[in-house]
Formats: C-alpha cells, structure tokens, sequence
C-alpha cells in the first residue's frame, strides 16, 4: 500500500513541478540557473521515498568555478538523490534521442542542457568543444557521468575520456561528485530508507595533466572516486551496525 501511495505522490509531484518548470523555461530558455533549478524540485522528492540526504561539499568549492563535475551513475533514482546537489549556474550533457521524449525532451533542451548523438563519433567530439566553449564563454559548470551508462549494482565502472577532455579543453578543473551505494536501497514498500551520502571531492587541477596524458587523469579520477565510495559505503554501514 505504501508503494501505491509513493508511486501517486512522485507522479503528481513530477507532473505538477515539470508543468512549473516548463513554463520557466519558456520564458528564460537556456538560462544557465533552469537545470539546478529542475534538479532541485525532482531531487526534493528523496522525502517521499523515504530517504535522508547527507550532502557534503568543501568550502574550497563555494563561490568558486566553473568546473567539469563527474558523478557515479547508478540508476534511476539518482534524479531523486544526486538532483539535489547539482551546483547552480551548471548543465548536463545527454543523449540527443531525448529531444523526443514528449514533455521531458522539450524540458530538458529549453533548460540548456546540451544534447550529443553517441552514435557519431564526429559530432560527439564537436560536442566536446560546444561544452568546453559553452564553459569559457558563458561561464557554467558541466556534469557528466563518465562511466557513459547507469551501472546497475556493478560498483564504479570504467571511464570515457570526454568529461577529462571537455575540462581540458576549457581550462577548468575536475570536481569528482561521488554518491554511496544506491543498489537495491530504496524499497517503496520501505518506510524507512536509510541515508544517502552525496559527497563532492576538492578539484582536480586539469593543468597538471597534458592531452597525451588524458588516460593518467582519468585513471587518478578513476581511483579518487572508488576509494571515496567505498569510505562512504563503509560509513554507512558502522551507522547501521
């Protein structure tokens, strides 16, 4: 029954807040507030399913940027969850396809987030210098999910170079946003669904690296995250014991 009543509250509130959102974005298309702006309401919803957010960002992180940020992307609830934390003046990257998805494409394109087509390598690497001129010239923050697809319970998987690309191109540094274990978590038949830790890393300086050394960035990204989720996960679980 709990699940019923879960399932009508998100429903009403994603068709009332998409409504709202929709006639923002219509009046400021492609203002750079209108993604964390969406982000924010949807991730609102962690109450009703039962989750308490933990949300940790350093202060080397306020009132500073743009950066390129990189999260770990489990599954669907992360709009639910990792929504919450996306930082203001930021957009994402994702598949051109959803352009045509009715309500949800028009929302998602009129709120400035840049669409690709992963299918055409030519236009995938033109939209790396769209984001990475997007940044410089309009000064927005990028999130992107390095992992390229939802990973389902198979822990941290492997990086595409883009998101390292994309902020080397810019000129601006890495910020790894790393989210605790959501697999198999959330029960809607669940009252309770425990707490979720959000934590953003202290940047790292893109500067460092050269383009020839791309795979050295994401490989040190790659190492920072995994260890960081795996403290988390740990945390978690010493509260739960």
């Amino acid at each position: 029954m709990l699940a019923v009543v879960r399932i009508l509250l998100l429903g009403l509130f994603v068709v009332i807040g998409s409504t709202l959102l929709l006639l923002i974005c219509i009046f400021r298309p492609f203002h750079p507030n209108n993604t964390p702006l969406a982000a924010h309401w949807y991730g609102r919803m962690h109450k009703l399913l039962g989750v308490k957010l933990d949300i940790r960002i350093p202060e080397a992180l306020k009132n500073s940027g743009p950066f390129v940020y990189i999260a770990n992307h489990q599954n669907s609830y992360d709009i639910f969850t990792l929504a919450r934390a996306m930082p203001m003046r930021s957009v994402s990257i994702g598949k051109k396809s959803l352009k045509w998805i009715p309500f949800f494409g028009q929302l998602y394109w009129l709120a400035g987030n840049i669409l690709i087509d992963r299918k055409n390598t030519g236009r995938a690497r033109g939209t790396i210098e769209q984001a990475a001129l997007a940044i410089r010239e309009k000064q927005i923050s990028v999130l992107l999910f390095p992992e390229g697809t939802r990973s389902y319970g198979r822990g941290l998987l492997p990086f595409k170079t883009g998101a390292f690309r994309t902020a080397m191109q810019a000129g601006v540094d890495i910020v790894p946003i790393c989210v605790s274990n959501l697999h198999g978590k959330i029960k809607l038949n669940r009252w309770n669904n425990g707490t979720v830790i959000i934590e953003m890393l202290n940047p790292v300086r893109v500067s460092n690296y050269t383009a020839d050394s791309v795979r050295a960035l994401v490989a040190h990204c790659h190492e920072l995250m995994l260890n960081k989720m795996s403290e988390l996960d740990s945390e978690l679980q010493g509260q739960s014991a």
